[in-house]
């Protein structure tokens, strides 16, 4: 058997094992025995539990950020780039239960390095979400401005909230909505928020009352 396929074998082996027990429960031995490989041959191949860990992390990082950017095309409307964006993402999510978990949790609370790994995941995300918002600001006519940092605070609560429904989506059996209709979900808060936001529409506190007076 030639060698990558033996490793995608190993590293296929390897996710199941680590979204369902962690890293630190995670046994060599079941990951070669699930991927019908010796042990030392895994070790062999890559290295240390580790380095495999590593391994399924940056391969499931990538698989996302290429399957959400695969979805977009660059000269479709803002809000169509964003609803194929999310609706990519949340399908292979959907379809990669096991590498999403590796990536929103275990590689989180094992810690560094690994959760570096994801967080440039997610900036990577993050960046292509601002690019939208902003384009869509500037399209929009009698546009109300929006600076940087609200761009940026706009995007990062994007994103959050994709991550947050995807964990909702991947829940019980029998409550899974499609990829589809989680995407629209979204859209239906961003998307017409951002349109307010652009068209001078805001939300403002009302001023606080003052403290009660004495009698």
């Amino acid at each position: 058997m030639p060698r990558e396929v033996r490793e995608r074998q190993m590293i296929d082996a390897a996710v199941r094992v680590f979204a369902r027990c962690g890293y630190s429960a995670a046994s060599m031995d079941e990951i070669a025995e699930l991927a019908g490989a010796s042990k030392p041959l895994v070790y062999l191949y890559l290295n240390s539990k580790e380095e495999l860990f590593g391994t399924c992390i940056r391969r499931e990082a990538a698989a996302l950020l290429g399957a959400v950017r695969s979805a977009v095309e660059p000269h479709s409307p803002a809000d169509r780039r964003l609803w194929d964006g999310l609706r990519a993402f949340f399908a292979h999510t959907a379809a990669h239960p096991e590498g999403w978990a590796v990536l929103s949790c275990r590689a989180r609370t094992h810690g560094e390095p690994f959760d570096r790994v994801v967080a440039e995941l997610r900036e990577e995300i993050v960046e292509v979400v601002v690019r939208l918002i902003e384009e869509a600001a500037e399209a929009a006519p009698g546009r109300a401005p929006l600076d940087g940092r609200e761009v940026a605070g706009l995007a990062h609560a994007l994103v959050g909230a994709a991550e947050s429904l995807a964990a909702w989506a991947n829940g019980p059996a029998g409550t899974v909505p499609s990829a589809g209709e989680t995407a629209e979900t979204l859209m239906n808060v961003a998307w017409v928020g951002l349109e307010n936001l652009v068209s001078g529409r805001r939300w403002e506190a009302a001023a606080e009352a003052g403290p009660p007076s004495s009698v």
